[in-house]
């Protein structure tokens, strides 16, 4: 069984406590290992080393149906970020120290993608670069690149965006709700607080 997404979008009112403005299951969000990899640091493939808004656990003053429905034996993961954390973010700032493992840049005839790296363009870049090894865009020489079926393949620094963009499917349909409930882009009175299980 796969792990799934719970939690809620919060606003701190005038006298100080936090109330639940929207439940995050409404937005219908897809089980995306991917996009929680990169923003929450869940089901990671190890290509991340730097999560956007990983392991903060709750914060102290949840909301009531937070803490009745987030804190239990199978829920875990708990983190949270605030609107002016989600404005402040560096979309395009690599995730990593090194080009990713598992993720290679393609290019071809029909355009420029970010794909997964197949066992055929590990084998195409041993030969390629020669040596009987399985090779991992990581272990390509500076530069390197392998041509495999009409495509050219670079390693690739990942980013945010490539991961989680922000502004196509249910993470756009999120910030945008951040956003509407928000004073201003520095506003630490609304944020996002999510846990999985």
């Amino acid at each position: 069984m796969g792990t799934d997404i719970d939690g809620a979008i919060e606003r701190r009112s005038a006298d100080g406590r936090w109330d639940v403005e929207v439940d995050l299951l409404d937005f219908r969000p897809p089980r995306d290992y991917v996009a929680w990899d990169c923003l929450f640091g869940v089901r990671g493939t190890g290509d991340v080393e730097r999560a956007l808004f990983a392991d903060r656990g709750l914060p102290d003053d949840i909301s009531d149906p937070v803490r009745e429905t987030g804190i239990g034996d199978y829920q875990h993961s708990h983190t949270y970020v605030t609107w002016a954390e989600v404005t402040a973010v560096d979309w395009d700032a690599p995730l990593a120290s090194r080009p990713a493992w598992y993720w290679a840049h393609q290019s071809d005839p029909l355009g420029e993608h970010l794909v997964r790296v197949t066992p055929g363009l590990r084998e195409a870049a041993a030969r390629t670069f020669g040596g009987t090894l399985l090779l991992a865009p990581p272990e390509w020489p500076p530069g390197g690149e392998v041509h495999l079926d009409g495509a050219v393949y670079r390693p690739v620094m990942l980013t945010a965006r490539m991961l989680a963009p922000p502004d196509e499917g249910c993470w756009a349909r999120i910030w945008r709700a951040m956003r509407e409930l928000a004073t201003g882009p520095d506003d630490e009175n609304v944020r996002l607080v999510v846990w999985f299980g």
